[in-house]
């Protein structure tokens, strides 16, 4: 595949990007896997090279402001309406969308272990299982956190969400996205981002794969501000990599299904919808890998607040109410003095999901595992448990670095609503909330 050599892109040759990918976060990137497919100077010639097809696909509102327009232009061997046929209705399996009332749970604080690999074969498509919903799909505000698992490739098979973007959270087995725009691999400790509407099919080179999924009905991820931190640090843009153009031109009959109001849908096609020859624009699909980003925390004393660790975050109509915001827990060293290290007890309007990718949650040292996930709801209280309590009350408080390790959080704005599936999972513990009866009264009047 050959990518136009405009200066930029040579520079990040030069530069040892990887191969099959180029770098930025929110850039407007052309590219071509033919000489000549991508037109110059214009975005919809009168004739197209190649006998292609232009296309745009908008991801937002035609007249949004220049900042958060988002549009790219596709150069196609067939137009999209040409990759729809009749739809028909789809069994959706344990895939829910918000508003989901299907289970009426009493209020607490909730932790599953992780759960176990289907024995049969499962597609992508097949394999995602809802624990929590919030918002409303319709309205698009709000999310849904999944689980996704993986035993079978897609194979003469295409997905496309028009209910939100999606963000694969790999934590086992590596991954290969083929989408319109061009092909990501991925491994665990990487997260994947496609857009809403963007066709692809998932495949698992390496074997069984298993992982989370977030479904953003809101705005499109983007990177969150800095503020008094500055210009550097957390996730740096050019870390992010969106594929250069590959296509299919495969007369194969596949089947497309289609996320749409919270239903799935399905058609049969007489080829592969993969056949953008070449495209521009600044809406495409996007990896990350979570190792390069830039930590910054107190180097004096106090713990800060998680939000420093935000890599990605979906904005509401309110300034500073995130409709979902990505933070992760990675490595990093801890040095503040005469500190509680690990995060404070505390009750949020947020509502948390969190995962742990690989190795040891610091404020949960035990029953939270990889590939385990817990819930803490808006005002319920959380915090670390009796062991990392004493540790960190008691422990001598010299610079630590926190290794191998990698956890994440997808907090919202809404209550996050736990399906039927999750509140009757055998992997829910029953007994999460023990992990704090040990706490006892410490208080002494006495002793100042």
């Amino acid at each position: 595949m050959n990518i136009n050599t405009s200066p930029d892109q040579i520079i990040r040759s030069s530069a040892q990007v990887t191969p099959g990918y180029m770098s930025g976060f929110g850039n407007s990137f052309e590219t071509e896997a033919l000489p000549g497919a991508l037109p110059i100077g214009r975005n919809s010639p009168q004739r197209c090279a190649y006998g292609l097809y232009a296309e745009q696909l908008s991801g937002s509102p035609f007249t949004a402001p220049r900042g958060s327009n988002e549009r790219s232009w596709l150069y196609r061997i067939r137009p999209s309406v040409k990759h729809s046929g009749r739809f028909e209705k789809a069994d959706a399996g344990l895939w829910r969308s918000a508003p989901c009332h299907e289970y009426d749970l009493p209020i607490a604080q909730m932790r599953w272990d992780p759960t176990p690999l289907p024995k049969d074969e499962v597609t992508f498509v097949e394999g995602v299982q809802t624990m929590t919903t919030a918002g409303d799909v319709n309205t698009q505000a709000g999310m849904a956190a999944h689980v996704y698992l993986i035993t079978k490739s897609m194979v003469n098979q295409h997905f496309y969400n028009a209910d939100g973007e999606l963000m694969f959270v790999l934590q086992q087995g590596s991954l290969r996205l083929v989408t319109e725009f061009g092909r990501i691999d991925a491994e665990p400790g990487e997260i994947v981002v496609i857009p809403r509407g963007v066709k692809f099919r998932v495949e698992i080179p390496n074997g069984p794969a298993r992982g989370y999924l977030c479904e953003n009905y809101g705005g499109a991820f983007t990177l969150p501000e800095r503020g008094p931190i500055g210009a550097n640090c957390l996730a740096n843009a050019r870390d992010f990599l969106t594929p250069v153009a590959y296509y299919e031109d495969k007369d194969t009959p596949t089947e497309l299904y289609v996320k749409w109001g919270g239903a799935l849908f399905k058609t049969q096609l007489a080829h592969s919808p993969i056949d953008v020859v070449a495209w521009h624009g600044n809406y495409a699909p996007y990896k990350y890998d979570l190792r390069t980003f830039s930590p910054v925390g107190a180097i004096g004393f106090d713990h800060p607040d998680p939000s420093i660790f935000t890599v990605l975050t979906s904005p509401s109509e309110t300034a500073g109410t995130a409709n979902i915001d990505f933070v992760i827990f990675p490595e990093r060293w801890m040095v503040a003095d005469n500190t509680f290290r690990p995060p404070w007890y505390h009750m949020n309007i947020m509502s948390e999901f969190m995962g742990l990718i690989y190795g040891v949650y610091d404020a949960k040292p035990q029953g939270f595992v990889p590939g385990g996930m817990s819930l803490h709801n808006c005002m319920l209280p959380h915090g670390p448990d009796r062991d990392a309590f004493e540790h960190a009350s008691n422990g001598e408080l010299k610079p630590v670095k926190l290794t191998g390790t990698m956890a994440f959080m997808f907090e919202t704005r809404y209550p996050q609503r736990v399906t039927a599936h999750a509140a009757n999972a055998s992997t829910l513990q029953d007994d999460y909330a023990d992990c704090w009866k040990g706490l006892e009264k410490r208080f002494d009047p006495s002793k100042p």
